[in-house]
């Protein structure tokens, strides 16, 4: 069962908390007393759990109500009704985080911003993880010796930071990097702290983000490693969507407020605030926001507001925006008449095509 829950927090690495950890044959039928109860104590895991408890206190009333009129009377099975509870969660308290899955074999782990990685992965999760190249999208050199690295997700370090730290080795030699998070919706904060001491010289440590644990009171800081090799010290663009959520957030967050790279495209999805999965009996489990980001230079975070990017264009168009912006930069830098004409050229084709 140990095994099972760790692979369903994997998952949560890597694909957004709003789909469902459920699988297409998990769906079974649910009579009312079952949604009575697990209404009820769902209410009780945010009044105990959620990290604004006025909002749980008001959420937690508002959900009992409608189960109480009857309002999920037409949830007849599981997937419907842990779908409606994620829809009212979300509408009510304002947090995309929320969501509930059905998963009879979920077991709850505790969870705490001590607990968030440091485990020991056995095969089974490492295969997992493998088998979506550990949150690495693609790995590229533009024309004109320009990286491009796309990241999906921040899966835990020990399962992911070794490949991260390849693709970093891979694009070492470029002149300046494309860090794509456009459809990153998320991860471990600890990994995002990994990517980002390879944009930092070594000794020059940063401390990145504080996240707040209302179950025991505590605060972990998460700062840049200076175990963590290659080191990019050149132009980084970041691009960002509404869909970059949670975890990708924060990478561009932080890359933002240590005024390390530049930000281009739309304003991201606004959830900044971990958590973990808690049972709900039945065979229901809720991801419940239980922690607080609170960015050490802000003193405040990205929820609710998302991060701004310092150029605002379609997301669509980041890409090609970012890649323009860099070559001009690479340009206006350019000593060698040589290299001023292969940059050159590689800016009249990215000029002249929809895509570089």
């Amino acid at each position: 069962m140990k095994r099972r829950a760790s692979i369903l927090a994997i998952l949560l690495w890597f694909v957004h908390v709003g789909a469902h950890a459920e699988s297409p044959d998990a769906t079974t039928p649910i009579d009312a007393a079952a949604r009575r109860s697990v209404v009820a104590e769902l209410d009780r895991q945010l009044q105990a759990n959620y990290i604004f408890p006025e909002v749980a206190k008001r959420v937690g009333l508002a959900l009992r109500k409608k189960e109480a009129s009857g309002g999920y009377a037409a949830s007849i099975d599981t997937s419907v009704f842990a779908k409606a509870l994620t829809v009212d969660l979300r509408a009510l308290g304002k947090d995309l985080h929320f969501n509930v899955a059905f998963d009879p074999e979920f077991q709850p782990e505790p969870t705490t911003p001590e607990t968030l990685a440091d485990t020991v992965p056995d095969p089974e999760q490492v295969e997992f993880a493998a088998r979506r190249a550990f949150g690495i999208e693609a790995v590229q050199r533009l024309p004109g010796n320009v990286g491009y690295l796309e990241v999906r997700a921040f899966g835990p370090t020990e399962l992911v930071g070794q490949a991260m730290s390849a693709a970093m080795l891979l694009l070492s030699g470029t002149d300046a990097l494309i860090l794509d998070l456009r459809r990153n919706t998320g991860g471990d904060p600890n990994t995002v702290a990994h990517l980002m001491s390879h944009f930092f010289a070594l000794g020059d440590s940063r401390h990145l983000n504080n996240i707040y644990s209302r179950a025991d009171g505590t605060t972990r800081q998460y700062w840049t490693s200076n175990s963590v090799l290659p080191r990019y010290l050149k132009p980084v663009y970041v691009l960002t969507s509404r869909d970059t959520f949670s975890g990708g957030e924060e990478c561009a967050y932080d890359m933002q407020t240590q005024k390390r790279a530049t930000l281009v495209g739309e304003t991201t999805g606004g959830g900044a605030n971990p958590g973990t999965m808690f049972a709900l009996g039945h065979g229901f489990a809720a991801f419940i926001p239980n922690m607080k980001a609170i960015n050490p230079i802000t003193n405040t975070s990205w929820e609710h507001t998302g991060v701004k990017p310092d150029i605002a264009v379609e997301a669509a168009k980041a890409r090609d925006v970012a890649y323009v912006a860099i070559l001009r930069e690479l340009i206006a830098k350019a000593t060698s008449p040589r290299d001023k004409s292969r940059l050159e050229e590689a800016l009249a084709k990215a000029q002249s095509v929809s895509s570089p």
